[in-house]
């Protein structure tokens, strides 16, 4: 940070209120790379500026060079401004913020015959009308659950009703509601029987398994009754290792942490029905105070939700009160008893999964951020916070295809990945380059987007001054760098500077191993890209040999099949769902004779 850029922080700070609010701190470029909030602003944006920091918070102070705040009426207001604030800008030292992900409940479908499913992605509107349980955070766990309750209940399997009964009626484990009448005070019983099961009430299962079991053991149906015991064994141990003596059955979540080595561990239990049903854990580098952290760990926590508990156990530190008004549910600080003793082993679980994962995440971070470091260092760039990589893929100059994957702070970005369908129609990778090039850093102009700090071409000299030669044309400043590889196809150099020079890479060293996932993650990406093109292509040669189908029905059965492979698996009578029986029959016939090569 330079004097002038000191002075210029020192003067605005002085104007800076103490109110609470959210602040945004930006690097020389005006990107905004960190939004925190406080109770008094003055008071939290001065601690970054006094005294030595260490880790994350010292990278973050480095590349600090102006910041801006927002003044809201209360606390509450200023925690819901910052994760909006960071869903916007994404940060890049908002860490503990990225990746997360929803997790899966349990669903008894609202129909007249229900089903049970694991199900994800749910409009919170609709929850009201809905029956579900959990989280999940082991997705296996809740598919164990469903497969349990499926095989102890003959509910509906299928989505739709069939014309005949399937395999599940053959076995048992369905009634055959698609052409039998079941009366409707059985499937409610059944009914009550699950949400007795899924609520905690394990009980009714495990005296049905026993019953079960002595039946098949009478009937000298001896594997039958072995595989039930095990069943049995296995149930009652796991219910076993969860029970809680908490005196209640309320649904509740026990949050705890520890903080070591400039790293916060959280950690979560899932209490249902008196039972720890799962837990959860995360672990990140600290970069605010530690009860900021934490606070915002929780909150964020439930964004994706759409079930929160009765009940929320925080540790001492993490700010109950405005977490109550911000979740709209009871949150509780617990100083004794068992409720106290809860948190405490969350917080211990938390101190065990730093200790045992510490070395890995260590190593982890030189793999990424270390590694990115390298490059940047060994580049003599500013800053590196955005890779984009390119590769092409044809087969002998048709189904053309390039893709690009993009690498943020070391990490692979799946949701900036791109796929391009080249109109050229034969084999010219400048050709291939040149399209892609323009197509992407034009739309990144037109729509003003977030611009790379480094492009890498999956290929040599040629292909990377043919990318050159565009971005110089769009006026843009982009430094471009191509991957020169060996006779055994592997990554020997990186070919950077104007005029270009070699690089060789240390082919043990963090860099080399980071340019190679990059390298095989594009390569990976392009072919799989190339093989739905083809895919496709070939499904679309084949429907124009059927007489009958035109192109609505060959719209149809691209849009809805995709793949050759998908549509072989139909039969005449599933064809003719969509087709005439005629057409439906030589469809068939054509697909079943027809060889599909890789």
């Amino acid at each position: 940070m330079t004097e002038e850029t000191k002075q210029k922080i020192k003067q605005k700070l002085s104007l800076v209120p103490q109110e609470p609010g959210c602040y945004l701190m930006k690097n020389c470029d005006g990107i905004i790379i960190y939004v925190g909030k406080a109770k008094k602003l003055r008071n939290r944006l001065s601690s970054y500026f006094r005294g030595s920091h260490t880790g994350k918070t010292a990278r973050l102070v480095s590349e600090i060079t102006d910041f801006e705040y927002v003044v809201v009426g209360t606390e509450t207001e200023s925690l819901i401004l910052e994760l909006n604030l960071i869903k916007k800008y994404d940060p890049k030292y908002n860490i503990l913020l990225r990746d997360d992900k929803s997790y899966p409940y349990i669903e008894l479908t609202k129909e007249a015959v229900p089903r049970l499913a694991v199900v994800r992605n749910i409009n919170r509107k609709k929850t009201n009308h809905a029956r579900l349980y959990g989280p999940y955070p082991n997705v296996s766990a809740a598919r164990e659950t469903v497969n349990l309750l499926n095989r102890m209940y003959p509910l509906r399997k299928c989505r739709t009703f069939n014309k005949k009964p399937c395999l599940y009626y053959h076995i048992g484990q369905c009634l055959g509601y698609c052409t039998k009448q079941v009366e409707a005070y059985e499937i409610k019983k059944m009914e009550a029987d699950i949400i007795r099961f899924l609520k905690g009430d394990h009980s009714l299962i495990t005296t049905k398994i026993r019953e079960e079991m002595m039946v098949e053991s009478s009937k000298l149906n001896f594997e039958k009754a072995q595989e039930l015991k095990e069943l049995l064994d296995y149930i009652t141990i796991t219910l076993a290792k969860q029970k809680v003596e908490i005196g209640d059955t309320v649904d509740r979540d026990i949050f705890g942490y520890h903080v070591d080595k400039g790293y916060l561990s959280m950690q979560v239990f899932f209490i249902r029905g008196g039972k720890i049903v799962e837990r959860h854990s995360n672990i990140f580098p600290l970069v605010d105070e530690v009860f900021e952290e934490v606070t915002r760990y929780i909150a964020k926590f439930y964004e994706k939700s759409v079930l929160l508990p009765k009940e929320i156990l925080v540790p001492a530190l993490a700010d109950a009160t405005l977490l109550a008004d911000y979740l709209k549910i009871t949150v509780r600080k617990p100083l004794r008893g068992v409720k106290h003793k809860l948190v405490e082993m969350a917080c211990e679980n938390a101190m065990i999964a730093l200790t045992n994962k510490f070395e890995m995440i260590k190593k982890d971070e030189e793999k990424t951020y270390g590694a990115n470091e390298e490059l940047r260092s060994l580049l003599q760039l500013d800053r590196l916070d955005r890779i984009e990589l390119f590769d092409n893929s044809n087969l002998f100059g048709t189904y053309n295809v390039s893709g690009m994957v993009v690498f943020k702070h070391g990490l692979p970005s799946k949701n900036d990945y791109r796929k391009f369908k080249i109109t050229l129609d034969h084999n010219d990778d400048y050709g291939t380059m040149r399209e892609v090039i323009y197509r992407r850093y034009f739309r990144i102009l037109k729509d003003n987007l977030e611009r790379p700090d480094l492009i890498i071409v999956d290929g040599g000299l040629g292909q990377m001054k043919i990318a050159r030669q565009v971005i110089a044309s769009l006026g843009l400043t982009i430094p471009v760098a191509g991957l020169k590889k060996d006779d055994h196809h592997a990554t020997s150099a990186l070919l950077a500077f104007d005029p270009v020079v070699e690089l060789p890479i240390n082919k043990r060293s963090n860099l080399f191993y980071y340019l190679e996932r990059m390298q095989d993650e594009v390569h990976n990406f392009t072919i799989h890209y190339h093989k739905q093109i083809r895919s496709k292509g070939s499904l679309e040669s084949v429907l124009d040999n059927i007489e009958g189908i035109g192109n609505k029905r060959k719209k149809e059965l691209l849009k809805k099949y995709h793949t050759i492979t998908k549509l072989k698996t139909l039969s005449v009578a599933e064809l003719a769902e969509i087709l005439p029986q005629k057409t439906a029959e030589n469809l068939y016939t054509f697909l079943q004779n027809y060889e599909i090569r890789g």
